[in-house]
């Protein structure tokens, strides 16, 4: 299996009434409890980020030594749930600090990028600079981004997947030669920093509920991760993958499945359901980020998709008590939690588990205990389990980085 780490390095340092008692100077469409696209950027505190982000250095640093294999780096703008504004400036960080674990990318947002072939670039100098340690992670983008970048929901999904075509190609095939699409035309696509890894970088596609993101995933023989979805709804996630991989030609395995966990574990079960409780701090209870208008924007997803997002909205709008019943959010000792991650194992089967352990107010030495706590008794509990379960992860079993890379290894032989 492969075990990582994560945390969306949330910016909690801000005064709690600034959300609660709005002003008409922050705007006049706010509501109480909205802190993402409206809420006034005059709330950012930057001597407590400054703070933030150094932490999380430190911790970062504390989870290779512990003995996590990858750390795991998103994006997101215009809200304090996430202070990584940009992937790459991130990963780059870890490049320096660490030395052994894989970089995940959860990830770049292709329809972002206007210039595909600079994002290729970025990517290919992390690759190289890291001795081939990162995995990229491509996204659509949340509702809230195409907003916040001015970026049009409507050609969202057709800007991804032309951008990844883009960046594929400029990965593998020798320019110059020229690019002319619907969305991206390009004279010259000639990229002289190549990946070190070969073909390129493996790539993983992260997502929640859409069904054209799954298939797209499954299409292309890209392990897909599930951001915390429920027992049901990962169970059909992962039946669907597996009838768009048979259609492709290739039987699906742990390898292409990856979990993204809600977990918090400490010294007794009350500090950890406590510090559980900062999970509700980014699911609405404070930060309130669930505005349908702003997840699902007019023509973002087709309406299953729609439909699926917001009921997924009201899946983590549940109580804090429902959540832990349910294994959605998973808090307490470490012999506490080890039993239920195993549940979650056997009943989903993933190869790759992201561990989601810091979230909202979560303060630096309560991470630094739950960090050093997995890395002593959880981790090698899991990985005991994960190969009594034969949960391969995509080195373990040398998968493909692509259907592509794998045809032209093989022909057209099952994966």
């Amino acid at each position: 299996m492969l075990l990582s780490y994560f945390t969306e390095q949330p910016m909690s340092a801000y005064p709690e009434q600034a959300a609660v008692n709005l002003s008409p100077d922050d705007h006049p469409a706010r509501h109480a409890g909205d802190t993402i696209v409206l809420f006034s950027n005059k709330h950012f505190d930057r001597a407590e980020a400054s703070r933030l982000y150094q932490e999380r250095m430190v911790e970062y640093r504390a989870v290779e030594e512990v003995g996590f294999d990858a750390i795991m780096v998103n994006e997101h703008h215009g809200g304090p749930y996430c202070m990584n504004a940009r992937c790459n400036i991130t990963s780059a960080a870890l490049v320096a600090i660490t030395e052994r674990v894989k970089i995940l990318q959860a990830g770049n947002p292709l329809p972002l990028w206007d210039n595909p072939i600079q994002l290729a670039e970025e990517i290919a100098m992390l690759d190289l600079m890291s001795g081939g340690r990162i995995i990229a992670g491509m996204i659509r983008g949340g509702g809230p981004e195409q907003i916040i970048n001015d970026v049009n929901p409507v050609y969202n999904r057709d800007r991804f997947e032309e951008a990844h075509e883009l960046i594929i190609k400029a990965w593998t095939t020798p320019g110059p030669f020229r690019w002319d699409g619907e969305h991206y035309q390009v004279r010259v696509v000639n990229p002289w920093v190549l990946p070190l890894s070969e073909p390129h970088p493996r790539i993983l596609v992260p997502g929640v509920s859409s069904p054209e993101t799954i298939a797209f995933a499954a299409r292309h023989a890209y392990p897909f991760l599930g951001l915390n979805t429920t027992l049901e709804a990962t169970k059909k996630m992962w039946s669907y993958y597996h009838e768009v991989a048979a259609e492709a030609g290739y039987e699906s395995g742990p390898q292409h499945r990856g979990y993204l966990m809600r977990i918090h574990v400490a010294e007794t079960e009350e500090k950890a359901i406590r510090n559980a409780e900062e999970f509700m701090w980014m699911l609405g209870e404070f930060t309130g980020i669930g505005r349908p208008h702003w997840v699902a924007p007019t023509g973002y997803s087709g309406f299953d998709s729609r439909m699926a997002r917001l009921k997924n909205i009201k899946n983590f709008s549940v109580s804090l008590k429902t959540q832990l019943e349910a294994g959605t959010i998973i808090a307490g000792t470490p012999e506490q939690v080890i039993p239920k991650i195993k549940m979650w194992l056997e009943e989903t089967r993933p190869g790759i588990l992201v561990f989601h352990a810091n979230e909202g107010k979560v303060d630096h030495q309560s991470s630094m205990s739950c960090i050093r706590l997995m890395g002593e008794e959880v981790l090698p509990a899991v990985r005991e389990i994960g190969k009594e379960l034969e949960l391969v992860g995509p080195d373990e079993v040398d998968a493909p980085v692509s259907l592509a890379h794998a045809r032209s290894r093989v022909g057209a032989q099952q994966v």
